[in-house]
């Protein structure tokens, strides 16, 4: 009976993989080149105005992006706004901290991509979103690849959907493997897509217990530089506000770059799912390899980027094309 049920739940994880893998083949570059050429100048366009206005646009569309994927796909349910019957995904207390210039930036892209008459309700808000990403990272001195695009938007977001699905800033390297395993990215991938940490900032609370109270032997994590956790106390004092923001990268908090691998070999990663990426040996080398070749990272990055934008893909019955990102239609 167990090795019958063990073969129904093989089965299962084949189809879901083989429906999965139909779903990311409808996916390709230039996807609206009949239907909306000029979407992805019109998209960066607006991305351009909104980084000129502020900088939080960049790290504030990457995650926006990351925990839309991480949720039920690459579908931007994270968009949708609760109503009276239904706490929908951005209220998730995962989710609370994502910075309103992401949502805004996706928001005016497609007004102003909905604008032109032959793409108005054309292009979805999670190819938008794919898009954006990709133009803040360019922005910030990232590599910028081609995207691929043909993605319907979900027809669901709750709350509930969140649970467990995105990593903590306290996961050592088994955790972060199996998470990032359970979206199709390997362990290079997680590394690579780690790096995001190069840019934008965090709260004192997400990593308070590495400068006070790490455990009874050390209060202060052994695996944090001293003055950087030094730093970091003076930054972040017993009791502090806990909306005071702090840079994820000490030393160029405004340039995507490799300088994030730099950092986790000097001790100042600030998550222990930061620094763990340098302290465990398995993912030690990949670390110290793109610290001194900053070619290759870029290059697994938007590798690794592509295949992120390929998770949960809804095309068909699945999906559709949102008149209004934050409301189903």
């Amino acid at each position: 009976m167990a090795g019958r049920f063990n073969l129904l739940l093989v089965t299962l994880c084949c189809v879901c993989l083989i429906f999965s893998d139909l779903a990311s083949a409808q996916l390709k570059q230039n996807y609206y080149a009949t239907t909306c050429p000029n979407v992805e100048k019109i998209v960066r366009g607006v991305v351009n105005t909104k980084f000129k206005q502020t900088f939080v646009t960049v790290p504030a569309t990457l995650r926006l992006f990351f925990h839309d994927c991480f949720v039920q796909g690459c579908d931007a349910s994270v968009m949708i706004a609760s109503t009276g019957s239904n706490t929908a995904e951005k209220d998730h207390p995962d989710n609370l901290s994502l910075a309103g210039d992401g949502f805004d930036t996706v928001i005016k892209a497609k007004a102003a991509v909905d604008a032109v008459p032959s793409c108005k309700n054309k292009v979805s808000c999670a190819d938008i979103l794919t898009m954006a990403t990709r133009d803040v990272i360019a922005l910030s001195g990232g590599p910028s690849y081609a995207v691929e695009l043909g993605r319907l938007d979900g027809l669901s977001s709750t709350a509930a959907s969140v649970n467990g699905k995105l990593p903590k800033p306290t996961f050592n390297l088994n955790q972060l493997n199996s998470m990032f395993a359970a979206n199709g990215l390997t362990q290079t991938d997680m590394i690579a897509l780690s790096a995001a940490h190069t840019l934008g900032f965090s709260h004192c609370d997400k990593f308070a217990n590495r400068i006070y109270n790490f455990s009874k032997q050390f209060p202060v994590d052994p695996t944090l530089d001293k003055t950087y956790a030094t730093q970091l106390q003076s930054m972040c004092p017993r009791n502090v506000d806990p909306r005071i923001a702090i840079n994820m990268d000490p030393n160029t908090p405004r340039t995507f770059d490799n300088v994030y691998f730099k950092n986790l070999q000097q001790g100042k990663g600030l998550f222990t799912s930061d620094e763990v990426l340098f302290t465990d040996t398995r993912s030690k080398p990949t670390v110290n390899t793109w610290a001194k070749d900053s070619t290759a990272f870029r290059n697994a990055f938007a590798a690794a980027m592509n295949k992120l934008g390929r998770v949960g893909v809804k095309t068909g019955n699945k999906g559709n094309i949102r008149v209004d990102c934050s409301t189903f239609n």
